[in-house]
Order: structure tokens, then C-alpha cells, then sequence
């Protein structure tokens, strides 16, 4: 199983980014699939949620509105569309699901400064 996050990097308060997750050694169209965020010093939180076949997705509070979670099980991967970024959205991001155990990816980082 693996799973792997692009299109992070550093972008300017009010600003949008692509996160993509690339999923492969386990079908991904079956799996309810995460983004998390952690920053140093704080839990991780969960930010956005989404079904199989993608017709029901959560949000953290602190995200709703302006990050919106897509998929594409053509392609197995995974999205994270974030606009209006805020400084407080600094974080490595990483995609996760559970296959017995909860999975993760290496994470990217995405930061949002001037």
C-alpha cells in the first residue's frame, strides 16, 4: 500500500493550492480516504473526509467553506482543493485511510506566509 502527496509549497495569505494523493496496492474506489494536518507541538486534526464513491464529504470547522476534498477513482487519487489559505493553514498535510490499521502518507508541507 502507498500512498503518496504532491503540490505543496509556500503561497501567500488568500491564496489556493492542489494537494494530491496517489494511491496504489489497494482499491482505492472502496476506501473511505482522509487529510490530516499537523503542525509541531500540536495533535494532528483531521481536515477533511470522503466516502468511496465521493457523495458524502466532512470538514473540519476550521476549513469548511474553503477546502473542498474531491476524488478520482479512474485515477485513484485523492485532492484537496484549499482556497482562502490563512497563515493558521501552515501545516504538513498528509492522506490517510484505514486497511485494518490507519495508513498514512510521508506528508507534504504547505505553507502560508508573505
Amino acid at each position: 500500500v502507498r500512498l503518496v502527496e504532491s503540490g505543496g509549497g509556500l503561497v501567500q495569505p488568500g491564496g489556493s493550492l492542489r494537494l494530491s494523493c496517489a494511491a496504489s496496492g489497494f482499491t482505492f474506489s472502496s476506501a473511505v480516504m482522509s487529510w490530516y494536518r499537523q503542525t509541531p507541538g500540536k495533535e494532528r486534526e483531521l481536515v477533511a473526509t470522503i466516502s468511496s464513491a465521493g457523495g458524502r464529504r466532512d470538514y473540519a470547522d476550521s476549513v469548511k467553506g474553503r477546502f473542498t476534498i474531491f476524488r478520482d477513482n479512474e485515477k485513484n487519487t485523492l485532492y484537496l482543493q484549499m482556497n482562502s489559505l490563512k497563515p493558521e493553514d501552515t501545516a504538513v498535510y498528509h492522506c490517510s485511510t484505514v486497511r485494518v490499521i490507519r495508513l498514512w502518507g510521508q506528508g507534504i508541507q504547505v505553507t502560508v506566509s508573505s
